[in-house]
This record gives structure tokens, sequence and C-alpha cells, in this order.
């Protein structure tokens, strides 16, 4: 897997997954990084054990403007250089160069084999390119095949879903759970009549096999299903509903369950351990907001009009 820097948006969907209880490995696999990488990049980016975007993205800006001044450090100072082109003219690899300075200043004038190099390789320093060990007159770049962030196949953005809102077109997402546990809530909302379905599952991986525990008793009346970029939806033609995706980083595409779920958190707070509530206390949870008088549907509640919806829709055979 090749390099490349990470970017604003990679740390806004890191940001995101952690949030949403993602592993590291997972969010590796999500925006195409060695999962090392993402480790390292939260270790050190992070501020006091929370890792936020815009703060990652100013600090790593911060490090890559001070590791940049080195080499500047030798343009500046013309004695510095001088020292640099006469060891490099002696036939001296850039790390002894680097050893010698040092020792000429007694520690004072510090720089780096890689500040070397990079004087080098700049405009200023091209001249002394040809005493490098491989005489090569710019930084070698890294080869290799670019990995892909898309590993949903086949999906298709909302941009091409009906614009109306019928009875059967639902939205779905995961509830997201603490860093350090597996279980974690899966629920669909039918964007109509506000209705909840959801269970639990013992981990992220497994959120298809719920969707499709849940999703099952309404075969006849789905029409479409809106899901995120989460790597938990990549087998998602298993369902067999025709399926939209929100784009990336663009939850408030996908509205109503984004506010059922916060409304879902007044009973399951954000920290809470999924372990300590049972199955069966789920579907009370979920029965007891279905059954709640929503102002959206004029103060009767979601069950009473999915089923309502469902008379209309599902004629006797």
């Amino acid at each position: 897997m090749s390099y490349t820097h990470f970017k604003q948006s990679d740390r806004d969907e890191i940001s995101i997954l952690l949030k949403k209880g993602y592993s590291q490995r997972e969010i590796a696999r999500v925006i195409g990084k060695n999962h090392s990488s993402v480790s390292r990049e939260i270790k050190k980016n992070s501020t006091k054990a929370i890792y936020d975007a815009r703060k990652a993205q100013r600090k790593a800006r911060l490090k890559r403007r001070m590791s940049k001044y080195q080499g500047m450090k030798i343009a500046e100072n013309t004695e510095l250089e001088v020292k640099v082109a006469i060891g490099l003219a002696a036939n001296w690899s850039p790390e002894e160069v680097a050893g010698w300075i040092g020792c000429l200043g007694n520690g004072l004038n510090i720089i780096s084999a890689k500040s070397i190099y990079k004087f080098c390789y700049s405009n200023r320093g091209q001249y002394l390119c040809k005493y490098l060990p491989h005489k090569r007159y710019h930084s070698r770049k890294r080869r290799g095949s670019k990995t892909t962030k898309t590993i949903i196949p086949n999906r298709i953005f909302i941009d091409f879903r009906p614009k109306i809102t019928r009875f059967g077109d639902f939205e779905a997402d995961t509830l997201g759970h603490p860093k350090y546990e597996q279980e974690t809530f899966i629920g669909a909302v039918e964007k109509q009549s506000l209705y909840l379905i959801g269970c639990k599952v013992p981990r992220l991986k497994y959120s298809m096999d719920g969707f499709k525990n849940i999703l099952s008793p309404y075969q006849r009346i789905i029409k479409t299903l809106t899901l995120d970029n989460g790597v938990e939806n990549v087998h998602y033609q298993e369902l067999g509903v025709k399926t939209y995706f929100c784009h990336p980083y663009s939850s408030w595409e996908k509205p109503v369950i984004e506010n059922t779920f916060g409304r879902l958190r007044r009973f399951i707070p954000k920290y809470a351990s999924l372990a300590d509530y049972t199955p069966e206390q789920i579907s009370a949870i979920i029965e007891m907001m279905n059954n709640t008088p929503r102002k959206k549907l004029g103060y009767r509640t979601p069950k009473e009009v999915f089923n309502e919806l469902c008379a209309k829709t599902i004629k006797p055979s």
C-alpha cells in the first residue's frame, strides 16, 4: 500500500468513524490507509486524548512546516551552506556531513542528513546533487498502485433516489458504541410514519445480518433503503432492496434516522454499554418510541400511522 499524506477529508472521516465506535483497522479499510498509519495519526494528532479533525489538521500542518524549515536552515545560513558543500565535495555522505557539522559546532549547529537532502533537492542546492551518493537531482517518489477508498460496490448516491417520499422508503444506520465495546444497535425508520425497527448485534460486522432480520417482515412494503458509506454496508446487495447512499460526510442527507437516533439516546445514552440492555429491554424502548405522539404526525403515534398506511398498501388477497 503506497503512502500518501492524510488530508482534511481523511481526518474528518476518522473523527466521524471513531465517534461511531469503529476500530482503527476498520477505519483504515474505509479510508484506504494502512492501519499503522491510522494508529500513528490518531496518537500524534489527538488533543487531550480526543481526536478532533480540525485540530489534527492544524497540528499536522505545523509539523510539516517545521520539517520543511530544516532544509531552509541551510539556505538561510551561508556559513552552514559552505560547510555542507565542503563535506559533500569530499565525497562524504549527508549523514557524515551532518555528524561532522555537529562536532564542529559542539552540538550548536545541528542539522540532519534529511535536511541536507532537502536542501540539495531544492532549487538553491541543485549544484550539490552531483556529490550525493546516488547523484539524484530530486527526491525519490514512492511507487505502488493507488488504493481506492470506494469499498462499496456499485453504490448509487441519493441524487438518483426518487424525489418524492413514499410509504415504504426507509433510512437505516448503526447507533455506534463506546470504543472498547463490541455490541451495537442497528435501526431503520420508515420515513412517512417515523416507525422505528431495530435490534442489537454482537459486532459491527454483523450489521447486515441484523438489517436482514429486521427488514424481512416488511419486504412487501419496502421500496427503498438509504444508508451511509460505513464498511458494515459493503454487502448491502444481500438485502435485495433498492438501496441508495448518502455522500461521504453528509449524515444530514438521512435526517429521519439521525433524528430518531437522537431521540433513542434519551433511553440509551451515548457512552452506555449495550451489554447492560437485554433484547427485551431494547424492544420495549422501541415500542415506547413507536407509541409516542409526534408533532410531525399531527400528534398521532408512529405505530398508528404505520399500521394505517400498511392497511392501504397491502390489499387482502
